[in-house]
């Protein structure tokens, strides 16, 4: 198949190489800018474009697909598909009508349940046992469009949303190149998403790893998996930024944001319950083991962190 790719992180990178290590004609790859990232800021690539440049394909990096000189870089590709992996940026009707075959998304989830942004960080902070990749044939919605298949996978008891984006990741792109046969013959007809199971999650924001401990412990533990390795689980201790690493559930209570012990672990009092953390880093420094933390930083019991 003729394909055009768009794909921006480290998400989309296995299915770009699945579908080159696949015989695709790959047309074009479309990715976001270049950003501002680091303390440097320095402009840094998506994950796709050296990828892109290794593998000696053509690549365009429009801020917007809005502009006549976009549509006009797709339609000249004449490619029998677009196949989209986490690109960062909605597709409008005139886009998603260009090839012959339409537009194909790997997403992260098991549709229709968590459309949108972060399927991978909502399986985790919803507690769920299994998670999975879907091949769908995009329409207008977000997420809404039919689906050619899907693989489901259980989530490990400590999984992180970065372990388990890779996995789902590398499950999708195998996934994409057993699927694309099928819908390039027309044997494999998209079904419908049913309305029962729905749900929307939202774009991550940096201040969602903000741990106030007013909330149950429980789901303290979830955040610290699902925000791992972005935005992380932070607290603030006499106003200074700690991020919290390696949670685990302790039956202790106390005032939300309490110290109950600063020893070989700090144990803090939340809503329900409370959290054991294992390993500390304050703003600018190293990580560190929760007892090296504690004496370094002259942790005190009953201190309250907010």
């Amino acid at each position: 198949m003729r394909i055009v790719f768009f794909g921006s992180p480290d998400f989309a990178v296995p299915s770009l190489r699945a579908l080159f290590d696949a015989g695709h004609e790959l047309a074009g790859v479309v990715s976001q800018p270049a950003k501002p990232a680091g303390r440097g800021k320095k402009l840094q690539e998506p994950a796709v474009i050296p990828v892109a440049r290794e593998l000696g394909l053509e690549t365009f990096q429009p801020a917007t697909l809005s502009t006549d000189e976009a549509f006009a870089w797709l339609e000249a590709k004449q490619a029998d598909a677009f196949v989209v992996v986490a690109y960062g940026k909605i597709l409008k009707p005139r886009v998603l009508e260009l090839p012959r075959l339409g537009c194909i998304n790997v997403h992260g989830s098991l549709l229709p349940r968590f459309r949108g942004a972060s399927p991978v960080q909502a399986a985790l902070l919803a507690g769920d046992s299994e998670t999975g990749v879907s091949i769908m044939r995009m329409d207008a919605g977000m997420d809404t469009g039919g689906v050619y298949a899907t693989e489901a996978t259980l989530i490990g008891e400590r999984e992180t949303a970065g372990a388990l984006s890779a996995r789902l990741a590398a499950m999708g792109a195998a996934l994409l190149v057993r699927t694309l046969p099928g819908i390039e013959s027309g044997s494999l007809e998209p079904v419908p998403q049913p309305p029962e199971g729905a749900t929307l999650c939202p774009k991550i924001r940096r201040e969602d790893g903000h741990a106030t401990f007013r909330e149950p412990a429980e789901l303290l533990v979830r955040k610290a998996r699902a925000y791992d390795p972005w935005p992380g689980l932070f607290t603030f201790r006499a106003g200074h930024r700690v991020k919290l690493m390696d949670l685990a559930l302790v039956a202790r209570a106390g005032s939300p944001g309490t110290v109950l012990e600063a020893g070989e672990r700090i144990v803090i009092a939340c809503d329900a319950g409370a959290v054991a953390v294992s390993a500390l880093q304050s703003e600018g420094k190293r990580a560190l083991a929760a007892a090296e933390f504690a004496r370094g930083e002259r942790v005190a019991e009953g201190e309250v962190w907010t």
